[in-house]
């Protein structure tokens, strides 16, 4: 079940972790109660609001090699949780930085 969340730890999304607010990579194919549902189940949470970004993939061109490249388009979903539940991903990166 996990290897379809892939946590997305980046400054915003930490700081947004510590408001109850988690991000996450997921497949394009999943919908919201779907991701609401795997979220649930992967880390024993209730979820309250899903909301979901599309990135749509790109096709670039390299003019010193002359080559197109394309980068593929995925889906990201900021993920609500019930009071005070917590994923321990998240918080694992603020306590390696405290203990430096």
């Amino acid at each position: 079940m996990r290897s379809k969340l892939k946590p997305v730890l980046t400054e915003k999304s930490i700081a947004e972790a510590k408001e109850g607010r988690y991000t996450f990579e997921v497949p394009g194919q999943l919908r919201k109660p779907a991701i609401g549902r795997l979220v649930s189940k992967a880390f024993g949470v209730k979820v309250t609001k899903v909301r979901t970004i599309n990135y749509r993939s790109i096709t670039k061109t390299n003019l010193m090699r002359r080559r197109k490249m394309s980068i593929a388009g995925k889906k990201k979903a900021i993920v609500t949780l019930a009071g005070k539940d917590k994923i321990d991903v998240f918080g694992e990166r603020d306590e390696k930085k405290k203990n430096k």
